[in-house]
């Protein structure tokens, strides 16, 4: 989930509510794992008013027929409202990481609703992928390219080499 959205030809800010304010790579390599991610998702967010919609594997393969730099092995969103009305997380992998589920969390028109999903969720999802690892976020609210990240022992960093691509200004860190 990005910090900007593109309309027309010009840039436009989202909502504060949108804004990303965590973000994990969870290590989903079979298709049990993913199974149970998403039972882990749905019983954090229905306790909550919230729903979990996945993109089934089968319109997984067609988009994957149709290129191959659509390839995931996930595509999933938690919302909040019965018409969608508000992206609370988000989960997919990219081709160039399959198998590494990116899952970001937004801080949500109700924070502490967000934040009580995000916990229940992340307690569950660290204990049965306990070698699940953080990413950072940047100053923009964008999630750096799996080509530009270092993992370390507590989580990913920004290569020093590409940070000028992400407004990373001297002793400027990314969030965790």
């Amino acid at each position: 989930m990005s910090g900007v959205l593109i309309a027309g030809c010009g840039v436009a800010a989202q909502p504060e509510s949108s804004k990303t304010v965590a973000a994990f790579e969870v290590p989903l390599r079979s298709q049990a794992d993913r199974d149970q991610f998403l039972a882990v998702l749905r019983a954090a967010a229905e306790p909550e008013g919230m729903h979990v919609d996945a993109e089934s594997a089968q319109d997984i393969a067609q988009e994957i027929k149709v290129s191959p730099a659509f390839a995931k092995t996930l595509n999933v969103a938690v919302w909040r409202g019965a018409n969608d009305d508000e992206a609370v997380a988000s989960a997919m992998d990219l081709p160039d990481n399959l198998g590494n589920i990116w899952l970001s969390f937004c801080k949500g028109k109700d924070p502490q609703l967000a934040a009580r999903f995000r916990d229940n969720a992340m307690r569950q999802i660290m204990l049965r992928w306990p070698d699940t690892i953080s990413l950072p976020i940047m100053p923009t609210g964008a999630i750096p390219l799996p080509r530009d990240l270092i993992r370390t022992p507590t989580g990913y960093i920004v290569n020093p080499s590409e940070s000028h691509k992400y407004e990373l200004h001297g002793a400027e860190k990314p969030s965790n």
